[in-house]
């Protein structure tokens, strides 16, 4: 997890390290469900036959406009921003107490001076076990070209839990390794033959890549 070795930063190491004591008791999770897993796949330019390879059953794609599926309820929160464009995203969020009955767990924001970053409401209190909560992360920032990754994080603390989720914002350069227009990546939606090149970073046309 050293960003001076490894430039993809959290698309190449993740979330980080997990603390395998603290994860049997996190606090909040994030709960999504299989209907919430196929529409992202149908967002982000699968059809129903490559997402048939994926399901292996009769799940369909049918009425559902492309888009970056930013509202799949994931755990952490990846921005893509064009080259020349502003920064603006909003995601929606709901997390569910598996803690304490009664607490309440207050938001803190890591993120570098580039972009800004609101989380609305910034506190959460919970009254019941099971009980769910949503908010909304919006990021703000000024036109960006030729940019690198940029990591923040947002942080959800409540006794001993610290519910932390990496937050990356990022720019499509042209050359760089993480260019998936370059055809060595993998296309379902083309049929081309698996290659294991490139970096694992979502691009438009919502195809994934592995290192």
């Amino acid at each position: 997890m050293d960003s001076r070795k490894q430039v993809d930063l959290e698309f190449a190491y993740g979330s980080g390290h997990i603390n395998p004591s603290a994860a049997v008791n996190p606090g909040l999770v994030f709960d999504a469900s299989e209907a919430d897993y196929i529409d992202f796949l149908c967002k982000t330019g699968y059809n129903t036959t490559t997402l048939r390879l994926v399901t292996g059953d009769n799940s369909t794609c049918t009425n559902t406009l492309l888009g970056r599926g930013w509202d799949l309820n994931y755990p952490s929160f990846s921005l893509y921003v064009k080259d020349g464009e502003q920064i603006m995203g909003v995601f929606n969020r709901t997390v569910t107490n598996v803690g304490e009955p009664n607490s309440t767990y207050v938001s803190s924001v890591y993120i570098p001076t580039t972009f800004s970053v609101t989380v609305e409401p910034s506190v959460l209190s919970f009254s019941a076990v099971g009980e769910k909560k949503s908010f909304t992360v919006k990021i703000t920032g000024p036109k960006i070209s030729q940019q690198p990754i940029m990591s923040g994080a947002i942080t959800w603390k409540y006794g001993v839990h610290v519910v932390r989720t990496p937050l990356v914002v990022y720019n499509y350069i042209p050359g760089a390794p993480y260019n998936l227009n370059d055809g060595s990546t993998y296309s379902m939606i083309n049929n081309k033959k698996a290659t294991f090149r490139g970096s694992s970073i979502y691009h438009k046309n919502g195809i994934i890549g592995y290192n």
